[in-house]
């Protein structure tokens, strides 16, 4: 059996009794990077074997993966945290498995996207997630315009050291959009930022950039409810 097994993306609570039910049992664990996992493996007193399993050796590993099932043993896929194959390896060895007829199982847990995009206040019955965008203005640019035009909420991922050159580019493709920013989710300095893309970057230009961002933007002609509307 493959599982694919969610990890917390900040606060170790969020850890589900499956997840550590799964990571226990399974014969070995293949880990984006082997280090931050055996963090987390130590602070629940679990002793398993790991493998690592990352973008830069994925058809290697992966094969290795396979073997290891084809053989009847049971291998668990992590990410650095959140749910695996969402923007971190974990796509190609399912598809592999399910290829070569081996049983795929997902332990759900956290995922950053789904989290900013409840918390946001936009619309959420309908949303596009576009993960990482080009790291080049250009490219970047043409990545927005693909979604220029489209009703849904968009949601990407972006570090801190792009994150600013990001809004600036969304700001010009997509306009002055109701838009939130988040930061740190479920960590100790968690934050949510909204308002319109003008105001982030005004707002973000004073802070310390820091951590994995998390960027909601309202569809084309989409403005979220007000909080509260007062009788007239």
């Amino acid at each position: 059996m493959l599982y694919l097994v969610a990890t917390p993306i900040g606060n170790l609570g969020d850890i589900s009794y499956r997840a550590l039910e799964v990571l226990r049992d399974v014969d070995m664990i293949a880990s984006e990077d082997t280090r931050k996992t055996g963090l987390l493996l130590k602070h629940f007193d679990i002793k398993k074997p790991q493998l690592s399993f990352h973008e830069h050796n994925e058809q290697q590993a992966g094969g290795r993966i396979i073997d290891l099932l084809q053989q009847g043993k049971s291998v668990a896929v992590v990410s650095n945290a959140g749910t695996p194959g969402i923007s971190d390896p974990g796509f190609t060895i399912v598809r592999r498995a399910i290829e070569a007829h081996i049983e795929v199982s997902l332990i759900p847990g956290a995922t950053a996207f789904v989290m900013a995009l409840v918390i946001s206040g936009l619309p959420v019955h309908s949303f596009t997630f576009r993960g990482f965008p080009p790291r080049k203005a250009g490219p970047r640019r043409r990545f927005l315009e693909v979604d220029q035009h489209a009703p849904h909420t968009l949601i990407f991922y972006e570090s801190p050291h792009r994150i600013e050159a990001f809004l600036n580019d969304a700001l010009a493709v997509l306009g002055n959009r109701e838009a939130a920013l988040a930061n740190d989710l479920t960590k100790l300095y968690e934050s949510v930022t909204r308002g319109t893309l003008s105001s982030l970057i005004e707002t973000l230009g004073d802070t310390k950039k820091k951590g994995e961002y998390t960027i909601v933007i309202a569809g084309l002609g989409k403005r979220s409810p007000p909080v509260h509307e007062e009788d007239e």
